[in-house]
């Protein structure tokens, strides 16, 4: 697809595609914001529970990889996603600990959060635990994937995910179920080290 011209004509290309070219022509790096903004801003509300905070959050972690483009590396299992969603996360993570740190924290952490702030310290392990995730997620029918990705990754709760599939909110909770145990099965065989405790 050479010579793009509009946001429009950049569609067809994938995460990837779009942030590899996005240095040489920048206006590219406006679809990424077009498909993530929305559920970025879902993630680090439920992460920090202030709007304008989350709102920061999100323009910083959009920052950080915009910059940080050659960072990425396209390899199996790897995708743009996962990658965001670890800049996003640990971008929200520290402005939570800035807020405790300054004494404004009027809420408690979710005790998985709590987990990956200690991780951060850790990066390497953190980012495996990403891209394992990431390629179990992969090996899922899209069915499966598509409500882990959404209730775990995202924050969306069961009636969030019916109003969106257009389910009932029992039928969204059983494919959850059906979906965990399936990505438990492959992790056993696929990650059983990284992900043994999931």
């Amino acid at each position: 697809m050479l010579g793009l011209t509009t946001t429009d004509d950049a569609r067809d290309l994938t995460d990837e595609e779009v942030l590899a070219r996005s240095h040489a022509e920048p206006w590219l790096f406006a679809v990424l914001l077009e498909r993530y903004q929305d559920a970025f801003l879902r993630k680090a509300q439920s992460i920090i529970f202030n709007a304008l905070d989350a709102e920061e959050v999100v323009q910083d972690a959009f920052t950080k990889m915009y910059m940080h483009a050659h960072r990425f590396e396209l390899r199996e299992g790897a995708k743009f996603s996962s990658w965001a969603y670890t800049i996003l996360i640990n971008t929200a993570l520290t402005r939570y600990q800035k807020c405790v740190r300054e004494g404004k924290r009027t809420y408690n952490l979710d005790p998985e959060l709590e987990q990956r702030l200690g991780d951060m310290k850790g990066g390497d392990t953190f980012n495996e635990r990403q891209d394992a995730i990431a390629r179990i997620l992969d090996l899922l029918p899209e069915h499966f994937a598509y409500v882990l990705r959404l209730h775990y990754l995202e924050r969306w709760s069961h009636k969030d995910i019916a109003a969106e599939t257009g389910e009932s909110v029992g039928a969204v909770k059983a494919r959850i179920h059906r979906a965990k145990a399936q990505f438990r099965k492959e992790s056993e065989v696929h990650a059983p080290d990284i992900l043994k405790d999931i």
